[in-house]
């Protein structure tokens, strides 16, 4: 295991002076680090230029590949029986689809599914995409015979007519999360599919939230049950 810590914040952060701070390691330094170590998780180019991507330290100069594997096998071990996915429908190029998939990857969901073609705007994504499972599907209806097939619970997310409460709902182990565009919202398709369809409570003048913080909101909810155990409170 690689024991160098990261130094500064993710690329491009001030910080607070007016000084961008630099994220992650430099080159492997013989003299400083010791032997290259022999691990075939690391990526021996990161090894020779440096390791600058938005990863944990305990990533740090290890291949995309391996980095992928872990994080499956440490949801195999942690969540025995749960299984997360989060879908966006709607907004193909809209910057809050990589916005979502960063959220995918922080909550270590199993895979990230986008009902568009393959040219998606991954730039809200600060490329956290490349250690997920990225689906794409031609149509909803491609996507929800895929959850059919691995039996996973669809997962709605909107604030239309029929949702619950998000803040009372017990979400299901095996979810397919799916979040609509702002304003159209859902497709009728999904809406129909949805074992559950949940809303985000607002107490202010706004009809809607930005559907990429209503996507993290939703997606914590699901963390709190099924990795923290938080059983939500009813009524």
């Amino acid at each position: 295991m690689v024991e160098r810590t990261a130094a500064g914040s993710p690329e491009g952060d001030d910080d607070g002076g007016g000084r961008a701070r630099v994220v992650g390691v430099g080159p492997w330094e013989v003299e400083r680090d010791g032997p290259v170590p022999e691990d075939p998780r690391l990526d021996p180019r990161l090894l020779r230029e440096g390791d600058r991507r938005n990863v944990v330290d305990r990533y740090r100069y290890w291949s995309e590949t391996a980095i992928r594997a872990d994080l499956a096998e440490r949801r195999a071990r942690d969540w025995p029986g749960a299984e997360l996915h989060v879908a966006v429908e709607g907004f193909q190029h809209d910057m809050n689809v990589g916005s979502v998939a960063r959220t995918a990857n922080a909550a270590g969901a199993a895979g990230f599914h986008v009902v568009a073609d393959r040219r998606w705007n991954r730039r809200g994504a600060m490329a956290t995409d490349r250690y997920l499972a990225v689906h794409h599907h031609a149509s909803s209806a491609d996507l929800l015979s895929w959850a059919r097939e691995r039996e996973l619970s669809v997962v709605g997310l909107d604030n239309t007519p029929g949702a619950v409460p998000l803040e009372t709902s017990d979400l299901p182990a095996r979810c397919l999360l799916v979040v609509g565009s702002e304003g159209p919202g859902l497709s009728a398709e999904v809406v129909g599919a949805s074992a559950l369809l949940v809303e985000i409570a607002q107490f202010g003048s706004t009809r809607s939230m930005n559907a990429g913080a209503a996507a993290a909101v939703a997606v914590h909810a699901w963390l709190r049950r099924h990795a923290f155990g938080q059983v939500p409170p009813t009524g």
